[in-house]
């Protein structure tokens, strides 16, 4: 496809879905995460085309973005995109990175295991959250569903209230280290691993054991915690030219789109790519993917 012919698809794109002609919308997640400083690098290496980051509360509110033409390409947590509505028609353009659920508590508190903060009170993320669905999962899973009590904040004000005391423990859902938690004097994270089995059973296997490394938050050794791939999702409809664009851009710039918060823990290359959890890849990546690659 030449570049004219690309444009064009692109702008048509744009008007079925309100987005600015010739741009992008990316839907990311808060400031401060890993979500939005990847979506703002993903805009600013992309090649014929503009993007631009929008920030939301993250998984669950950009496929909201997705339906509703809002965003054209989205972040989205593979256990959120996986039960999106079928009419979303949702593809994957590639798995960009691995997410870390990180459970923190204050370093003084007594909890040791997150059975411990059954009658206490947590933040799950903020509402449109991936973490939020992850959370209510793990919940579930620990047979805490009706004793803890949950409340959704975003990120700087669950770190916020974790620090003064107002709540026990947050849950959040991104690279580690995370800077907004990184300054926060006095945090330690509670092991999640031991849930990943019953996780798996339940939901299937987008969830893993994945270890947060030594130091991180202060930490004297590894905690073992769960992993959720991080998808780069759109619809179907989106033109293959235009997918076929984000897809050069995750292959060919890939070591300029991870995250000065996450290097030496993410990384890019093409087996990674295109292990999309089960999510269909969008045609336009796929041939993109079988072009430069084989």
């Amino acid at each position: 496809m030449n570049r004219r012919v690309f444009l064009l698809g692109l702008l048509a794109a744009g008007c079925a879905t309100g987005a600015p002609s010739g741009e992008l919308a990316i839907a990311a997640g808060e400031r401060g995460g890993m979500y939005f400083d990847f979506a703002t690098l993903l805009a600013e290496q992309l090649v014929d085309v503009r993007g631009r980051a929008l920030e939301t509360e993250g998984s669950l509110a950009n496929l909201a973005l997705l339906a509703s033409g809002g965003a054209q390409v989205a972040l989205a947590l593979a256990d959120s995109a996986l039960v999106a509505d079928p009419g979303l028609e949702l593809r994957a353009l590639g798995r960009v990175y691995e997410n870390y659920l990180q459970l923190v508590v204050r370093e003084d508190d007594p909890a040791r295991t997150p059975a411990d903060l059954a009658g206490r009170t947590v933040s799950l993320g903020a509402e449109g959250s991936g973490a939020s669905l992850s959370g209510e999962r793990m919940l579930a899973a620990l047979g805490l569903g009706d004793s803890v009590r949950v409340e959704h904040r975003k990120l700087g004000d669950a770190a916020e209230a974790l620090a003064a005391g107002r709540v026990d423990a947050l849950l959040w859902s991104g690279g580690v280290p995370t800077p907004a938690l990184d300054g926060l004097p006095g945090i330690r994270l509670l092991p999640l691993a031991e849930l990943v089995p019953q996780l798996r059973a339940a939901h299937g296997s987008v969830y893993e054991q994945v270890p947060v490394p030594i130091e991180v938050y202060g930490a004297t050794r590894e905690v073992p915690t769960i992993g959720v791939a991080n998808l780069l999702v759109c619809r179907a409809s989106l033109p293959d030219g235009a997918a076929a664009a984000v897809t050069r851009t995750l292959i060919s710039r890939a070591a300029a789109l991870v995250p000065r918060q996450a290097l030496g823990t993410q990384f890019l290359d093409v087996r990674s790519l295109i292990g999309t959890a089960g999510l269909p890849l969008h045609p336009g990546a796929a041939a993109t993917y079988r072009d430069l690659h084989g």
